[in-house]
């Protein structure tokens, strides 16, 4: 439990929220908006980790710290955003940036410096809880792409994007075009039960020739 201070009332409430926001999605945009429209008049301010401080305490990101900056800076909801931002904000952070709230969903933020990394900051009435928004984020969106990995391999060959590009193998890339083209032959012969054997016979012919080819 955390109390809230009340907003000063004679100028627009600073809001910070802090964040990696990798692949940004609107799950991100809609924490954003909840920020932006907790006050009738908020200057919104929004700090994006930088690589090296994400990479060593959390993983590596799909875009650069550079794209994630451009990302969040197409959002409307925000006025102003800062590059390499802190890992954990601090007091002297606090009052460089004249930061009235930090916001985030007040679910407890873990680092090794403590259990907490917004402990502080709710314990000075100056956290304002976001809620998540379900069934999106980063991770999810990775692990749909990682599920469905040799989907997007073939789609890449198709609009040609080549093997060493997508970092497979040359035999590889050459299986998933031979499943491809099995899969194309069975829908069609499931589409066309009215074609002749001679037809189907040569659709057959042509996957046989294409496994030889790649498997010889």
């Amino acid at each position: 439990e955390f109390h809230i201070n009340p907003p000063p009332r004679d100028r627009p409430v600073r809001i910070y929220c802090d964040g990696i926001y990798d692949l940004f999605h609107f799950g991100h945009a809609k924490a954003l908006e909840q920020a932006k429209k907790a006050f009738p008049s908020v200057y919104l301010i929004v700090g994006v980790c930088s690589d090296y401080e994400t990479h060593r305490r959390k993983g590596k990101t799909v875009l650069s710290d550079v794209e994630r900056y451009e990302a969040v800076r197409h959002c409307r909801w925000i006025d102003e955003v800062i590059e390499n931002a802190p890992w954990i904000v601090t007091q002297e952070y606090l009052d460089e940036h004249q930061i009235d709230y930090v916001a985030h969903d007040d679910i407890p933020y873990g680092s090794v410096e403590g259990d907490d990394v917004y402990a502080f900051v709710k314990a000075q009435g100056r956290f304002l809880p976001t809620q998540r928004t379900e069934g999106i984020s980063t991770s999810d969106l990775i692990t749909r792409i990682v599920r469905d990995y040799d989907a997007y391999l073939r789609r890449n060959l198709e609009r040609g994007v080549s093997h060493k590009d997508l970092n497979i193998s040359f035999l590889k890339a050459q299986e998933l075009q031979v499943k491809k083209r099995a899969r194309d032959i069975r829908n069609s012969i499931q589409q066309n039960l009215t074609g002749t054997r001679e037809e189907l016979l040569a659709e057959l012919d042509d996957l046989k020739y294409e496994l030889n080819r790649t498997f010889s």
